[in-house]
């Protein structure tokens, strides 16, 4: 099985060699993915009104659906910054995570919401529109709100991540074999 790659119309993915794309995966429309960018097994990555970008060794870990909102209704693109942990089904939307983000597994991001660098979003948290985790903190709950302050070295723990997620990928892209 391959990842599922379409162009929408004239908008098609722009794919860095580096990347890599998972099994099952379906990327489609505007979406950038950058060197050593990761999307992994059933992630669903769909730019057909406006852009997707994935930076530099960012992840998008298992079951993740990231889509974005028309321009013409004030929509915005999901912009994921450089070395961005994503964590596994995850949903974001129209949503932007900066450099050395975190967002924790299960937990949804809405339109002009922002993850800032060395902030995290915790596993479950609910972030409505247009909110802001800013660096040094967690937020944590439905709605989201600040949770606590991040312990010394806490804010870094996307930047490991993404770093063992590009090995990962790695390993995975030579090993994978269609049984």
């Amino acid at each position: 099985m391959k990842p599922l790659i379409f162009a929408i119309g004239d908008k098609k993915p722009k794919i860095h060699e580096t990347a890599f794309i998972a099994p099952g995966a379906v990327v489609c429309g505007d979406v950038e993915l950058h060197e050593n960018a990761s999307v992994w097994y059933g992630c669903v990555l769909r730019g057909d009104t406006n852009k997707i970008v994935v930076g530099k060794g960012s992840n998008v870990q298992d079951g993740t659906v990231i889509h974005v909102d028309d321009p013409a209704w004030g929509g915005l693109p999901t912009i994921i910054g450089e070395n961005a942990l994503i964590g596994h089904k995850c949903m974001l939307h129209g949503a932007t995570v900066k450099d050395g983000g975190f967002v924790g597994m299960c937990a949804t991001m809405l339109d002009g919401s922002i993850v800032e660098t060395g902030a995290l979003l915790a596993a479950g948290a609910f972030l409505s529109p247009k909110k802001v985790v800013p660096a040094g903190e967690m937020w944590a709950g439905m709605p989201a709100k600040k949770f606590r302050d991040l312990r010394e070295g806490e804010d870094k723990m996307a930047l490991i991540g993404a770093g063992h997620y590009v090995e990962e990928a790695k390993a995975h892209a030579q090993a994978l074999k269609a049984l």
